[in-house]
């Protein structure tokens, strides 16, 4: 089994001293295989912001990173950079590689771009984008976990969301459920939730679930969620390789405790006809960590 600790918008230059601390903990207890920065890493895409994130994702000890950037990791005052150089930071801190992938036995990981540097806040995936992704997602094993991660969401729970959706989503979403994606995991606007992306599209012919997550480490929260992670593990599958699945768990900071506790838990089976799908959740006590 892979366990998968989704970071993301932790703003760096905007981060919590007690909520790093914490999330070193979480780190060092469950020892996660791989680490998906999902974008938004730095606050405004500076070169100490950026050392910082490096340094602090150093110190989590994964074997294992993919990072994208967000629309903050795009220099906003430096219009210059914007323009000529808008990832230099990013290439710097984490590689020249802006859209990474991972492949393992039970887990296919494709991270997307979605920043555009003439784009302020939104995102956008194009088609060529929609069908590489889409091309590789035929070619995955049966045993394999299929997740595409973007910055920006797929689907929202909130009616004021709906601007921050990524321009380009439901082209993805069909195509990429077509093509057998498990799960569309991202950030950018502090609130977490999962959701099957059935009830957004109509005929699907598989479900996909949107993943997102909160603020792993600033102080921009929201007031429907504290900082909070996400962990992604996959699951064997009884009498092989499919039906597949996997769980999501939900760490959220509790203040009191100075520690990620878990609050949710959603065991979501994969591979199978949208009518098929199901989705198991168990909530945790938010004040106790677990």
């Amino acid at each position: 089994m892979t366990l998968l600790l989704q970071v993301s918008d932790p703003h760096f230059g905007t981060e919590r001293a007690p909520v790093m601390q914490a999330l070193l903990r979480l780190a060092r207890a469950h020892a996660p295989d791989v680490l998906l920065l999902s974008g938004d890493i730095t606050q405004r895409g500076r070169r100490a912001q950026y050392a910082a994130a490096r340094a602090f994702v150093e110190r989590l000890g994964v074997p294992r990173i993919l990072a994208i950037p967000g629309n903050h990791d795009v220099p906003l005052f430096n219009v210059a950079a914007r323009v000529l150089s808008p990832y230099r930071e990013h290439v710097r801190a984490f590689g020249a590689e802006l859209e990474p992938q991972l492949v393992t036995e039970d887990l296919l990981l494709l991270a997307l771009n979605t920043t555009r540097p003439w784009r302020r806040k939104d995102g956008e995936v194009s088609p060529d984008q929609i069908e590489r992704v889409a091309r590789r997602l035929e070619q995955a094993q049966p045993a394999q976990l299929r997740i595409v991660a973007v910055h920006q969401p797929v689907a929202v729970t909130r009616p004021e969301d709906r601007t921050n959706l990524l321009h380009g989503h439901e082209a993805a979403v069909r195509r990429w459920a077509a093509a057998g994606c498990d799960l569309i995991v991202g950030g950018h606007i502090h609130l977490p939730y999962v959701l099957p992306l059935s009830a957004r599209f109509l005929d699907l012919p598989r479900e996909v679930w949107a993943v997102q997550a909160g603020t792993a480490l600033s102080w921009r929260v929201r007031h429907e969620a504290d900082n909070s992670v996400n962990l992604i593990r996959t699951l064997p599958a009884p009498g092989g390789p499919t039906p597949r699945a996997c769980m999501v768990e939900r760490w959220d900071y509790v203040e009191s405790a100075r520690a990620f506790a878990r609050v949710a838990r959603d065991e979501l089976r994969l591979g199978a006809q949208r009518a098929a799908a199901g989705r198991t959740a168990a909530r945790a006590e938010s004040a106790r960590p677990s």
